[in-house]
């Protein structure tokens, strides 16, 4: 989810009005989420996806195993939720994990907008601190809030609520007050084993929301951020010696589900390309494109890297995005390349008939990143079928762009799947290779030195979801167009 202003920007614009609150809002180890399908159940089809990508652009004791389940199918949406439980005794809460923010905020019982019921097959929870006897406010002036808003932010008094403000690119906003509770999770403890455990972490309290937000329609609970600022779940917990700032994806669209992993990733193998540093999503830089073997002939400026260029790795967008500036070259390449097309637009998809394999009818795409670092996409990844012999272009076009202006790149699951993936933020790399995601891979406890196998998950919609934070990576595809077009 690609947010328009974050907690921090929106401090120092608004100068963040605090005012008490009534109480109404009311050490971890390796953890185990468990993450099953947004569409789980129901009819999936092209305004269903597109819907999805628009409405949401110390001790290190072990590693993290999340189950995952889904398909990252563009025709099949390609949305996850998970359950976490939360507070003592713990309650469960479903929610979208988003690496384009840096919070996790659930409804609060006070809110008036929030929605009730959810149309997705799912109970939904308001949080509410009175019934957890582990809950306590975040104050303005305890570390975290002063952290957050770079010191005390204007009006602050002892035992003032530290509030927080997210809008998101697609118009949708919320708004309240950190809290502090437990998480419970499941760490590793052996070769496809885990034990429940717990930690303190600090979310937001969401009394108001707006937009698709506070709609009923594919309502969940809230949101956690999995951004690399400090204030994401992962940072917590390796703040507070739990785990390293590492994590790891292999999306599964041929089975289903796959792997997420946080910890040190030991087998297999990824060869890693650098961050940009200081961005505020995961940023790396593109060197060339390679079509059918022929590199596409592109201005140097557009794999230029700042606040408005470069190219994003979020396996949680369903397609890629892609400036018209490398857009038009690419298609025309494609098409120059593939068998002859009538090309017809199908709820916003350029799509076609074709008979026959489309792996031996379409060239290879082919990425290269700094560090000699390349992504093969195969045309049974890039193309998608919306019926027998129709297929489309998950390629998606960016807009009109410059040199002056965005030229932002996203790689999302249509490019990622099927790939072991990891985010390496303590190193600043970001890695992969090919692999089965239906099979395994090894991660490290950092306590013991031991090496535990972590296998793939398959949620099938009548699984019960299991104690744990899910982790699947979501974002927007329209509001990512929206922010580009801001930054002008």
């Amino acid at each position: 989810m690609w947010v328009m202003m974050d907690v921090k920007k929106w401090a120092l614009s608004v100068l963040a009005v605090l005012a008490v609150v009534e109480l109404g809002c009311v050490s971890a180890n390796v953890v185990s989420f468990e993450v099953r399908h947004k569409f789980a159940g129901r009819d999936r089809n092209l305004s269903s996806m597109m819907a999805h990508d628009v409405s949401r652009r110390g001790r290190l004791l072990s590693a993290v195993d999340l189950d995952m389940g889904g398909n990252g199918n563009p025709s099949d949406a390609g949305l996850y939720f998970a359950k976490i439980w939360l507070g003592t005794p713990p309650k469960d809460y479903y929610v979208q994990v988003d690496t384009g923010s840096d919070i996790l905020w659930v409804n609060s019982i006070e809110c008036d907008n929030c929605p009730k019921k959810s149309d997705i097959g799912v109970e939904l929870t308001l949080y509410d601190p009175r019934s957890s006897s582990t809950s306590s406010y975040v104050h303005c002036d305890q570390d975290f809030c002063t952290s957050t808003y770079d010191g005390l932010l204007p009006g602050c008094k002892p035992n003032l609520q530290c509030q927080y403000n997210v809008a998101y690119g697609d118009g949708s906003s919320t708004s309240g007050y950190f809290v502090k509770d437990t998480i419970q999770f499941n760490r590793v403890t052996g070769n496809l084993q885990a034990t429940v455990t717990s930690g303190s972490v600090i979310f937001g309290c969401g009394t108001k929301q707006s937009g698709d937000l506070g709609s009923s329609t594919e309502a969940v609970d809230g949101i956690i951020g999995f951004g690399e600022s400090n204030t994401s779940i992962i940072s917590q917990l390796a703040a507070a010696g739990k785990v390293k700032r590492i994590f790891a994806h292999c999306l599964d669209n041929i089975n289903g589900g796959g792997i997420f992993t946080i910890g040190e990733i030991v087998s297999p193998k990824v060869n890693t390309t650098p961050m940009v540093p200081k961005q505020q999503h995961y940023n790396v830089v593109t060197k060339k494109i390679e079509v059918g073997g022929d590199v596409l002939d592109l201005p140097t400026y557009v794999f230029g890297t700042g606040d408005k260029k470069g190219t994003i790795i979020d396996s949680g967008t369903t397609l890629a995005l892609i400036p018209k500036v490398i857009y038009d070259p690419l298609m025309a390449k494609i098409l120059n390349k593939g068998p002859k097309l009538k090309l017809q637009m199908v709820e916003e998809f350029s799509c076609f008939q074709f008979n026959g394999n489309v792996d031996d009818g379409f060239p290879l795409v082919k990425f290269y990143f700094e560090g000699s670092v390349s992504l093969t996409v195969y045309p049974h990844d890039y193309l998608f079928a919306i019926k027998e012999n129709m297929w489309c272009f998950g390629w998606v076009n960016g807009g009109l762009q410059s040199e002056d202006s965005n030229n932002i790149m996203l790689l999302g699951d249509m490019v990622l799947s099927n790939k072991l993936v990891v985010y390496d933020i303590e190193n600043q790399t970001i890695g992969w290779t090919e692999y089965n995601c239906s099979s395994s891979i090894k991660v490290k406890d950092e306590m013991s030195g031991a090496v535990y196998t972590v296998g793939a998950h398959i949620l099938s919609s009548a699984s019960s979801l299991t104690v744990g934070v899910a982790l699947t990576l979501l974002s927007i595809l329209t509001a990512f167009i929206a922010q580009l077009y801001s930054l002008n």
